[in-house]
């Protein structure tokens, strides 16, 4: 009995770590540790090297977590470009990669730390293959909430992964021409991204391995996760919280 008790604990700790629910992706070089935190932010840890995606919620909702040694953000918008946040959080030895956009409201003090990544651009950092793809709005006009050019999308590669991230976005042909993607953070919720039927029309087509329903509030993830399966039940849905203090 104590045997197992003790089996069951290692367990628990595998997949929760000072509070933060982890899921693990193995690769050839190492494990991939996802940490969704909340909304449209996560952090990946690889060989090492932790990643946040677009810090946000303030620095207590890493407590526990390592300082980043990357931090990627896609947008000007405050639920991606949270200053407070940043300020709250170690940085001194963080490299920043962002589109232009970002880079240009970010503080002084952040400058000599910025690695500008726009649309269609790619870099190799720490083993990390980093591309940016485009998000926006549709239709492209002059009142989108997101337009061309300005935010990005991410490819990281490590291990041989492919994670995609898609940024705030509809369901625009640069996401549906996506192939050989092993993970995707897919954002749903109206009227800044997509609905849940453009979302799963798009993931159907570019069918990744691991689907995570991220920046979805409001959205009936459940719905979606049917309505994917209905169409390819190979897919494999994970949905996990992302709004705990709701």
């Amino acid at each position: 009995m104590m045997k197992k008790l003790s089996l069951l604990l290692v367990f628990l700790i595998s997949i929760t770590i000072n509070g933060h629910a982890q899921d693990i992706i193995k690769t050839v070089e190492g494990d991939i540790i996802i940490q969704p935190i909340t909304h449209g932010t996560l952090v990946l840890t690889f060989n090492n090297k932790t990643i946040y995606i677009d810090p946000y919620g303030g620095a207590q909702s890493f407590d526990g977590i390592v300082k980043p040694d990357f931090i990627l953000i896609t947008d000007i918008h405050n639920d991606h470009l949270n200053i407070k946040t940043l300020e709250g959080l170690n940085t001194k030895k963080t490299q920043f990669i962002v589109p232009k956009a970002v880079a240009d409201k970010m503080p002084e003090k952040y400058k000599k730390q910025l690695t500008i990544l726009n649309n269609n651009q790619s870099i190799h950092r720490s083993g990390l293959y980093i591309s940016a793809i485009p998000m926006y709005n549709l239709p492209e006009d002059e009142e989108s909430r997101h337009p061309k050019g300005r935010g990005n999308g991410y490819i990281i590669n490590m291990g041989g992964k492919n994670i995609y991230i898609s940024g705030d976005t509809e369901d625009i042909s640069e996401m549906r021409n996506l192939r050989d993607i092993d993970v995707a953070f897919i954002c749903m919720n109206l009227p800044y991204t997509m609905d849940i039927y453009q979302a799963s029309s798009a993931v159907l087509e570019f069918k990744p391995t691991i689907i995570y329903p991220f920046h979805y509030r409001g959205a009936d993830v459940d719905a979606f996760k049917k309505i994917v399966n209905d169409g390819d039940k190979s897919i494999d849905i994970r949905l996990r919280d992302w709004y705990p203090n709701k």
